[in-house]
C-alpha cells in the first residue's frame, strides 16, 4: 500500500504504543508458567501475534480480549513447526524454549527473516546437548532436545536475543548452568529480560554481561503483568515534535530499561526543547543543531535521528551503523538511499552514518518492507517541501500497527 505524508504541523496528545519488545518477553515467561498470567496493556504488532502463535504452538492457551491477554502456561506441543513471520526476537527467544522438549522442533520464518544468519542459535544450542540443523545458517531451523544445564560460550556482537532466549530456558534445565558472552551489544535489552524473568520469579546471576549463572529446576510463577510504553515507537513521536510539531508523548516511563530510552539524549544534543516528566513527554518544533550520538546499544534509533538529523544545520555524526546490517533491510544502505531521494545526503564511514541536514523534497521512496524505513520517512515529511510518497506503508504493522492513525489524529496529512 503506498501512503502519502504531505507537509504538516502535528499537535495534541499521543499514547505511545505497548512494548513489543516487552510484551513478547510477557508472552514466553506466562507460556513457560504453572497456572494463568495476564497481560495488560499488550502489543497486538505482528511480532507479537507471532510470538501468541508460537506460545499455543508449544501448547500454551491464550485468550486475547481487547486489552488483555491470559496465558494458561505450557501443557503439551501442539505443533511441531513454528513460524516465527518476520521476528528476530522471536525465534531467537524461541528456539532455546522449544529445546527443553524432547521432539524435533522446526523453526521457521518469512519475508526478511529467512536472509537472517541463525547459525549463532545452533552453535549455542549444540553446546547444551541439542541437535540443531540448519539451511546452511539459515531458516528453516530444526532443533531437538532436551537441553541440558552445563556451559556454553556465545559472541554477543549480532544480537542479544539469543541469549535473551537462553535465559529464558536454561532456568528450567536440571542444574546449574554458566553461559560466558563475548562482544555483548544491546545489554539494555538483557536487563529487560531479566526484569521480566524476575518478575515471573527467575533468578539470573549476572557477572558484568560476560558471565551469566542460571540455576536450574525454577520454577515461572504465574502473575499479572502490565507492559510498559515502547521508547522505539515512542521514539518516532517525538522527532516528529521537534521536527514540526507540539506534542506531547504519553506512556514512556522515565525509569524504563528500554535502550532507546536514549532517544531523549539524542533530542537534548540536538537542541529539542521539551519537558520530560516520569510518564509523559512534552516536545515542541526547535533549531535543531547537528549532534554526535553513539547508538550501538541502541541501534534502532538510527531511523528516527536520521529524519531529526536531516533538519539539524550541519552535519550529524551517528555511530554504531555496523548494528544495522541484519536488520527487516540493511538499514545503513536503506536510509542512505531513501533520504538521498528526499534530497538528504547521508555518508558511511567506517561504523558511523554522517548525515547533513538540508531541505527535504517530495519524492517516493520504498519502504524496503522495514517499519522503521517507512516510519522515518514519514516524519521526515513533517517539514517538507513536497510530500513523501511511501510504498509498501503497511509494513509499520510490525511493530506499530496504528503510527499512520496516531499521525493523522495528531494532523499529519496523510492519504493514499
Amino acid at each position: 500500500m503506498e501512503l502519502i505524508i504531505g507537509a504538516s504541523y502535528v499537535k495534541g496528545q499521543i499514547n505511545a504504543p505497548p512494548s513489543k519488545s516487552m510484551t513478547q518477553r510477557a508472552i514466553a515467561a506466562a507460556s513457560l508458567a504453572d497456572g494463568r498470567s495476564t497481560i495488560l496493556n499488550p502489543s497486538y504488532c505482528n511480532d507479537s501475534m507471532a510470538a501468541m502463535k508460537i506460545a499455543a504452538g508449544l501448547g500454551a492457551s491464550l485468550n486475547a480480549e481487547g486489552d488483555v491477554i491470559r496465558i494458561q502456561g505450557f501443557r503439551r506441543i501442539k505443533e511441531k513447526v513454528l513460524n516465527c513471520g518476520e521476528s528476530g526476537l522471536a525465534v531467537r527467544m524461541f528456539t532455546p524454549i522449544a529445546s527443553l522438549y524432547p521432539d524435533e522442533i522446526i523453526m521457521t520464518g518469512s519475508g526478511s527473516l529467512v536472509r537472517r544468519p541463525m547459525f549463532i542459535i545452533g552453535d549455542a544450542l549444540s553446546q547444551l546437548g541439542v541437535k540443531c540443523i540448519s539451511n546452511d545458517g539459515y531458516l528453516p531451523l530444526s532443533v531437538q532436545g532436551p537441553l541440558r544445564s552445563g556451559r556454553c560460550a556465545i559472541d554477543g556482537s549480532l544480537s542479544s536475543q539469543v541469549l535473551t532466549g537462553l535465559l529464558m530456558a536454561l532456568p528450567l534445565a536440571p542444574g546449574t548452568s554458566k553461559v560466558r558472552v563475548s562482544n555483548l551489544k544491546s545489554k539494555p535489552y538483557i536487563d529487560m529480560t531479566t526484569q521480566v524473568l524476575g518478575e515471573f520469579g527467575i533468578e539470573i546471576i549476572n557477572n558484568n554481561y560476560s558471565e551469566f549463572i542460571i540455576e536450574g529446576g525454577q520454577k515461572y510463577n504465574a502473575r499479572e503483568y502490565e507492559v510498559e510504553g515502547d521508547w522505539s515507537g515512542g521514539a518516532f513521536l517525538l522527532a516528529a515534535g521537534a521536527i514540526n510539531g507540539n506534542v506531547v508523548v504519553t506512556g514512556l516511563r522515565k525509569d524504563s530499561l528500554q535502550s532507546d530510552k536514549a532517544i531523549i539524549e539524542a533530542l537534548t544534543k540536538a537542541g529539542a526543547g521539551m519537558t520530560v516528566n516520569d510518564r509523559s513527554i512534552a516536545i515542541s518544533k526547535s533549531s535543531l543543531k547537528p549532534f554526535e550520538f553513539d547508538a550501538t546499544e541502541s541501534p534502532d534509533l538510527f531511523p528516527p535521528l536520521t529524519a531529526l538529523a536531516a533538519y539539524c544545520h550541519g552535519t550529524t555524526e551517528i555511530k554504531g551503523a555496523a548494528r544495522l546490517i541484519h536488520k527487516e533491510s540493511n538499514r545503513a544502505d536503506a536510509l542512505i538511499s531513501e533520504f538521498g531521494k528526499m534530497n538528504i545526503g547521508i555518508e558511511l564511514k567506517g561504523d558511523s552514518l554522517f548525515i547533513r541536514g538540508g531541505d527535504i523534497r517530495g519524492a517516493t521512496i520504498d519502504s524496503h518492507n522495514d517499519h522503521r524505513i517507512a516510519m522515518a520517512a514519514a516524519i521526515a515529511a513533517l517539514g517538507s517541501s513536497g510530500g513523501i510518497r511511501i510504498k509498501g506503508s503497511e509494513c509499520v504493522a510490525k511493530s506499530y500497527p496504528d503510527f499512520f492513525k496516531d499521525m493523522r489524529k495528531a494532523g499529519a496529512l496523510v492519504s493514499e
